[in-house]
């Protein structure tokens, strides 16, 4: 699909492109590589990885990491890998977003990061009501969205393939 759409000069670094654009979301782990921070998302109401439109930005890891920061206010990220570790085509289920309807599928990109678990947090209160670290081994426990877990079960193996970066830990 991806290859698809780019062979056919479609825009997919907006949401101009109703059936599929690019987003880009990161998986961030303690340097114990037990937790990873997520945020309970509103609209899904399910724990989720953070992430977002790419809306034209072309350096699509500089997206992954402003997102974590605006959803979380987690500061300090290291970025672990400089290509993305996973390319996903998910689908976004029917919902509505500032009163339109909203269906297509997200090209998403995932990239690691590795981040401080004793920094403070903070919730972005009109896209999640709660962020937090999570065990990573007991993800199904706080993920709704079970389509999901197998993505994440992904991330998480990669992520066991980088050393921790952070001194100390």
């Amino acid at each position: 699909l991806v290859l698809y759409c780019l062979s056919r000069g479609d825009e997919l670094l907006t949401r101009e492109n109703p059936v599929c654009h690019f987003t880009a979301s990161a998986w961030v782990v303690n340097p114990g590589r037990d937790k990873v921070l997520m945020a309970y998302h509103n609209i899904y109401r399910s724990w989720a990885w953070t992430g977002g439109h790419a809306d034209g930005e072309e350096d699509l890891c500089a997206v992954a990491r402003r997102e974590v920061e605006e959803e979380t206010g987690l500061q300090g990220l290291l970025l672990l890998c400089s290509e993305p570790i996973a390319l996903d085509v998910l689908p976004v289920p029917p919902h509505q977003k500032r009163g339109k309807p909203v269906a297509s599928l997200h090209l998403n990109l995932t990239y690691l990061f590795e981040g401080d678990d004793a920094l403070p947090l903070r919730i972005k209160e009109d896209e999640n009501s709660r962020v937090g670290w999570l065990p990573a081994g007991e993800l199904s426990r706080y993920v709704s969205e079970e389509a999901m877990l197998s993505v994440y079960q992904k991330m998480m193996d990669r992520a066991g393939e980088y050393p921790p970066a952070l001194s100390g830990k």
